[in-house]
């Protein structure tokens, strides 16, 4: 099989919007870990059941410890959010986070799910966490959605380069 240039393949995938989501987990210490993920995805409605992917790192042994996660999806005003997981940090991140059945999660999100894993599945340099939710939540703010590497508020202008 013929493999595809990474870069272009990196183009060509930025190319599809995503919402923005930060995954969160305790730690092995209880310490709360995230990671900005566009890689969420719903699967099943019955059981409701999504899928994230995760590289190698703390965030994956969090969830593979605890075999749980959230998922944030972050509105419109959350970029800074986005960006402290993303490995640029932010001081007042992780304090903004209240612990809700057993997870962290971050204030004003546009959707909140609580996900206990049932399979995990190694696919190249990623691994596949599915789960099926246990509770989940919305309001009706504006969603923060990514598009050709940048970031866009809802439908609307993009807010950076």
């Amino acid at each position: 099989m013929q493999r595809v240039d990474p870069v272009a393949f990196r183009q060509a995938a930025s190319r599809f919007v995503t919402g923005v989501a930060v995954l969160t987990a305790l730690d092995r210490r209880g310490e709360v870990c995230g990671m900005t993920a566009n890689s969420f995805v719903s699967i099943s409605l019955a059981p409701p059941t999504v899928l994230v992917s995760v590289k190698p790192g703390r965030m994956h042994d969090a969830i593979s410890a605890a075999a749980r996660y959230g998922v944030n999806v972050l509105p419109e005003d959350g970029k800074h959010l986005s960006r402290h997981f993303a490995g640029r940090p932010a001081a007042d991140a992780v304090a903004a986070c209240e612990i809700v059945q057993g997870l962290p999660r971050l204030p004003g999100c546009v959707a909140f799910f609580a996900c206990e894993l049932i399979r995990s599945v190694d696919v190249n340099d990623h691994t596949l966490f599915i789960a099926e939710v246990s509770t989940c939540d919305y309001s009706d703010t504006l969603p923060l959605v990514f598009f050709s590497s940048r970031y866009h508020l809802g439908p609307g202008m993009p807010v950076d380069r």
